[in-house]
């Protein structure tokens, strides 16, 4: 089989495919990544085959914003999100992306949550749709919205709707709200932390402190906002990792006596640490749970709210809204995570029931019977 991955050009997005790709792969199909050119380096370390087409995230952005004055990543509401996945992702990418697909042909397409391309060029070719959804389910509102502006570019070229046939759910079951039920072709896909197979690990200096890891994610580490909290964060008697994002330098944040590191897969991160401190990304919430370690969540943006009310209706771990996201108000909570056994208990059931769900391997092989 020819199986093309296809997602929106940015790490959160993208890393979460990885996992089944290499499945896929490994049990000897033809595996082929969709994304922006410049997703090339992260591809490459992969050893995924890539297709590129469409502009990264900035150039979506600039022109989100030159149609509607929204800013769908720190002030997202559905029509905005809407606009920039379903609507201008789509204008300025499809034309590139069925040029690079057509050699192709899939048989079958894999496109997360919200990348709305890769059911475009499943339309076109004939081929199933397979949605890889990370985080808790996004409110109709927003799905909907998404949906509906996508259905346009569709009858815009005359191709039918996408149905998916799967959704690859990788969220956990005890941390879905109150009355969710069970959408149809519904698979459970146990999550994964990040990792690149062929690079040397990255070691931590040893301590004998708690450790505490800041990870605001590749689009959200802005020094301007961690500044204050890591100089705050660094009088505490532990020991403070921070990424750096892709842009960022150690001198930005005007902080010493803490550790930076530049991007580095999370499965190198994760051993060791006692607490997380993060923007709430899907990745780095779900890869915190898979290894039993509790959360502070200070969502930014995005989808990141979601995660964070989730993260504290199950007590596995603390979420601080916008207007709490103080320099004393995080020391708190780090505290509170700390010295809260009960806390530490909970994420350790989560951390067992997400290694009871289906892996990689085992989902590509339901893939491969029911096509």
């Amino acid at each position: 089989m020819r199986i093309l991955f296809s997602s929106v050009p940015q790490h959160g997005h993208l890393l979460p495919l990885f996992p089944l790709a290499r499945a896929f792969q490994e049990r000897g199909h033809e595996v082929a990544v969709l994304t922006a050119a410049g997703m090339a380096p992260v591809l490459a370390a992969q050893e995924l085959k890539h297709l590129p087409a469409g502009p990264l995230p900035d150039v979506l952005f600039a022109e989100v914003a030159r149609r509607t004055g929204a800013d769908p990543a720190h002030a997202p509401t559905p029509d905005s999100v809407a606009e920039f996945f379903a609507g201008t992702r789509i204008d300025l990418t499809a034309d590139e992306a069925f040029a690079a697909t057509a050699d192709f042909a899939p048989d079958l397409v894999v496109a997360e949550l919200c990348d709305y391309v890769g059911p475009l060029v499943a339309a076109k070719a004939g081929a199933p749709v397979a949605t890889l959804a990370f985080g808790p389910p996004l409110p109709p509102v927003f799905t909907e919205a998404m949906d509906a502006m996508a259905r346009t570019r569709h009858e815009a070229r005359d191709l039918p709707w996408s149905e998916r046939r799967w959704l690859l759910d990788t969220w956990p079951a005890s941390m879905r709200a109150d009355g969710w039920q069970q959408p149809q072709g519904w698979l459970p896909l146990r999550p994964e932390a990040f990792r690149e197979p062929e690079a040397a690990e990255t070691k931590l200096p040893a301590t004998n402190e708690p450790r505490v890891l800041v990870t605001f994610g590749t689009w959200f580490s802005d020094p301007q906002k961690l500044g204050p909290l890591l100089r705050e964060l660094s009088t505490l008697d532990v020991d403070v990792v921070v990424t750096l994002g892709l842009a960022a330098k150690p001198e930005d944040f005007g902080v010493d006596g803490v550790t930076f590191v530049g991007f580095t897969p999370m499965e190198d991160l994760l051993d060791g640490v006692d607490v997380v401190v993060t923007h709430g990304g899907a990745g780095t919430t779900s890869a915190a749970l898979q290894k039993g370690v509790p959360l502070v969540v200070l969502p930014q943006g995005a989808d990141q709210f979601f995660q964070a009310e989730r993260v504290a209706a199950a007590r596995a771990g603390v979420a601080l809204g916008p207007e709490s996201q103080t320099p004393e108000a995080l020391v708190a909570a780090v505290k509170t995570v700390l010295e809260d056994a009960s806390i530490q208990d909970n994420v350790t059931t989560i951390a067992k029931e997400i290694a009871e769900m289906p892996d990689a391997n085992e989902v590509a092989a339901v893939l491969e019977a029911g096509r």
